[in-house]
């Protein structure tokens, strides 16, 4: 597992959060933060996946 999936996952974890702490009090520029940092930490996720596999193929 590469160090962008983790820190991507946190990422998205925060970002969820973010966003339903923001929803329940009605805080819209909140909401809106949370789902940008969990698209951000989904990209990251993908690199940090696109970047194992690499590694993988690499190794064979």
């Amino acid at each position: 597992m590469h160090k962008d999936q983790v820190e991507g996952a946190a990422k998205d974890a925060k970002g969820s959060m973010k966003e339903g702490i923001g929803k329940a009090i009605g805080n819209d520029r909140m909401a809106a933060e949370g789902a940008g940092e969990r698209v951000a930490g989904k990209v990251q996720k993908g690199v940090g996946s696109l970047k194992d596999a690499a590694r993988q193929a690499l190794k064979k």
